[in-house]
């Protein structure tokens, strides 16, 4: 075997997980053990490309087969878990109209089914289906659009919130707007089928809330132990307890509101939490029982309010505790804050799921808009719920489901597009880890607004001159301002300490950083991609985010540019005398076939020179293109540069670094024939991206190595707009075994 291949075996083995089946029960925390895109689960000879979504999600009661609905296909689909670490699909069932939601009971799988002419004729049922040949043994009228399902704890009752939902394009979205909707109860033989299939018992919600009290809008449903139902009324901002045996409303309350201070309220491009908000309506949309007496909300809002976080509530009203702006600072710590989202409604919570698991009870709160879960411990009647950790998910989470039994979380997310290489999954977390294993990377608390740093979108990477433990990164045109970070990596996760804004003229710049090198003397080099109506520009800056020069390319090689340009940077020195070396990520006008440039810069005499690099073939099913990402100096004129196609999820093929010695070839001025430096292909980056299990991102685009020679990489997690917002921060070995 030679030394290449034997390279990027090591380093495939070295990010290898369990076996399937090794999972386990017991230990304190979890970590995601697998993720599936439910498009794989289309029928042979359907085009991969239909839109196809994992909204809600349940599993059979032996917690073998998840079952979610997929709303743009009227279809239920069935995914094999028995082994969770690689799950199946396992056909579908067309259920002749938009499923909205699923629970799983005995013999049976029931779905909600909206058949709905219009928002003023509507109409829907309970699909009957049974587990063993997925065949739709019966449908059950619920007098009108159903959403949310829920199952009572003894398998005695079936509770179907119909929202009849408001059209938004009809009084400024406001309610009223009849009909109202109610809660519609089933009685369920011994096999979980509706034993009143033809008569569900409708209890009326009307009359009880203070907003559009002749328009209840009920939203989420929920049953504990005593067969006591909560109802979230969500754009109604009001919550009704409800008596399954007798059908009657023992109980309703506002929601209430709330004041929240330290958040980002502004969608400016910069992620500040320099704002407040008062008397913000909590409008929840899930509701959980935790016990009998207590359960949660998630916050998500609607036109009127969204507070932002989760509540718990006594079943007599009392709010015992509320989230306030944790939530909010949580996503912010994490890097996942929508910027996009901060003038509406946030981090959005809106899943909620309650796990009784090993003597405990755990909370779990999904964010529609940050994608994240997470995990909090109950510590009981009127005291704060402990944080545990926090669980990466895929673009949308929507449905949230613990399998006590077996010690499973699950997630289902449903933002959908095959357009834009964005696809429904299905994730699977298992309570394995000994420790968090996400995030990888925080932030410290801001001290002139107690709230967490913000930060998102890293780029480029350099390690500090004679710190080890020190970090550099850039985040690119994700936001509003240029940043230069500092990371600490001595911590576990590793912790952004600080951050300078790049400034020029005394202001704020906004440039598109794409890569980070040290410059000698003190500040940095940085490097900023051009576009169709932007330079590419080599920055000298000073330690203070002080802009002290731009540096343009030569005319003719600017003119042929195009919007894939500058991505990384790195310096060397040659005799004696510092050179700035830039990688241009695609093929420009002016390039050969299949090659890009290493651009050359020398400071002393303004003058550029250049190489050429070869990039591999693209070999995604999916297509795209392979281009560079990094470049980072390694010793004498070697350098270590990321190559990977632009491919996300189960597309991507290749993600690699490799190394080039520019010693070995001439550079040569911008118009004359260049020479391609050869390359060595050295670690499989696709395999460290894969160990996290998850939907991963094409964007790997930080690499640096320590003075001790710790190999560092981070992913680019686009700030959250149309992507996961999982930031990979990757430590992937000693230099000394990779690259000598």
């Amino acid at each position: 075997m030679n030394r290449r291949a034997s390279l990027l075996m090591l380093s495939a083995s070295a990010f290898t997980t369990a076996t399937a089946g090794a999972y386990a029960q017991g230990a304190p925390f979890y970590e995601r053990i697998s993720t599936y895109p439910v498009f794989q689960n289309l029928d042979a000879g359907v085009n991969p490309a239909t839109a196809t979504v994992a909204e809600i999600v349940t599993a059979t009661p032996d917690g073998m087969m998840l079952v979610h609905s997929d709303s743009p296909g009227n279809a239920i689909g069935f995914v094999d878990i028995t082994d969770p670490t690689a799950p199946v699909g396992a056909g579908r069932v067309d259920v002749g109209g938009e499923p909205t939601s699923v629970v799983s009971i005995g013999s049976f799988v029931l779905a909600g089914v909206n058949t709905s002419a219009s928002f003023v004729e509507p109409s829907g049922h309970v699909a009957v289906v049974a587990i063993a040949d997925q065949t739709i043994t019966a449908t059950c009228d619920v007098k009108g659009q159903p959403d949310s399902l829920a199952v009572s704890p003894d398998g005695t009752f079936l509770a179907v919130v119909v929202e009849n939902e408001r059209d938004e394009d009809v009084n400024d979205a406001m309610i009223p707007q009849l009909p109202s909707g109610h809660l519609a109860i089933f009685s369920l033989g011994a096999d979980g089928m509706p034993v009143n299939c033809d008569a569900a018992v409708i209890v009326d919600l009307t009359g009880l809330s203070e907003i559009a009290p002749d328009d209840a809008e009920p939203e989420y449903v929920d049953i504990n132990t005593q067969n006591v139902a909560v109802v979230a009324m969500q754009e109604n901002n009001w919550i009704a307890i409800v008596d399954l045996a007798t059908g009657t409303v023992t109980n309703s309350f506002s929601a209430g509101a709330v004041d929240l201070t330290a958040i980002d309220v502004a969608e400016d491009g910069i992620v500040q939490a320099n704002g407040t908000l008062t008397a913000v309506p909590r409008e929840p949309d899930a509701v959980q029982w935790i016990d009998d007496t207590r359960f949660v909300t998630a916050n998500e809002g609607d036109y009127e309010g969204g507070s932002r976080g989760f509540t718990i509530f006594n079943v007599d009203g009392t709010v015992e505790y509320d989230a306030g702006n944790a939530f909010e600072h949580l996503g912010m710590m994490i890097g996942h804050f929508p910027e996009g989202r901060a003038d509406a409604k946030g981090t959005e919570p809106e899943g909620a799921e309650v796990a009784h698991l090993d003597g405990e009870t755990l909370l779990f709160i999904g964010s529609e808009r940050a994608n994240f879960v997470a995990v909090y411990r109950d510590m009981g009647a009127g005291n704060a719920p402990e944080f545990i950790q926090v669980l990466p998910t895929n673009i949308g989470p929507e449905g949230l489901l613990a399998i006590e039994s077996r010690g499973l979380f699950v997630v289902a997310t449903e933002e959908d597009a095959a357009e834009d290489n964005i696809r429904s999954t299905i994730s699977v977390y298992a309570k394995t880890a000994d420790a968090p294993v996400y995030p990888q990377i925080v932030s410290a608390t801001d001290p002139a607004t107690g709230a967490p740093l913000g930060w998102g979108a890293l780029s480029g990477l350099v390690a500090d001159a004679t710190n080890p433990n020190v970090l550099y990164a850039v985040s690119d045109s994700a936001y509003a301002v240029s940043r230069i970070y500092t990371i600490d990596t001595s911590a576990v996760p590793a912790v952004i300490t600080s951050f300078v804004t790049l400034t020029k003229d005394g202001g704020a710049v906004p440039y598109d950083l794409e890569g980070i090198a040290l410059r000698a003397g003190g500040g940095f080099w940085v490097a900023s991609e051009g576009g169709a109506e932007t330079e590419n520009l080599l920055l000298a800056v000073g330690a203070d985010g002080t802009v002290l020069d731009e540096i343009r390319l030569p005319e003719a090689v600017e003119a042929a540019a195009t919007n894939n340009g500058y991505e990384g940077v790195a310096t060397y020195t040659v005799e004696g005398q510092e050179m700035v070396v830039v990688a241009q990520q695609r093929a420009w006008a002016d390039d050969a076939e299949n090659r890009v440039k290493l651009a050359i810069y020398n400071p002393a005499t303004a003058a550029w020179t250049f190489v050429a690099y070869e990039l591999s073939t693209p070999t995604s099913p999916n297509g795209g293109w392979v281009g560079l990402s990094e470049i980072t100096h390694l010793g004498d004129a070697r350098f270590a540069i990321i190559e990977r196609d632009n491919q996300p999820g189960v597309y991507s093929t290749y993600k690699v670094v490799t190394v080039v010695d520019l010693a070995t070839v001439t550079a040569r001025p911008a118009g004359e024939a260049l020479e391609t430096v050869a390359k060595t292909e050295v670690i499989d980056l696709l395999a460290a991206m894969l160990a996290g299990h998850g939907w991963i991102s094409d964007k790997v685009e930080g690499l640096a190595v320590t003075v001790e020679g710790t190999v560092y990489a981070v992913i680019d997690n686009d700030g959250v707009d149309d992507a996961p917002g999982e930031t990979q921060f990757l430590t992937l070995g000693n230099a000394a075994d990779l690259f000598d």
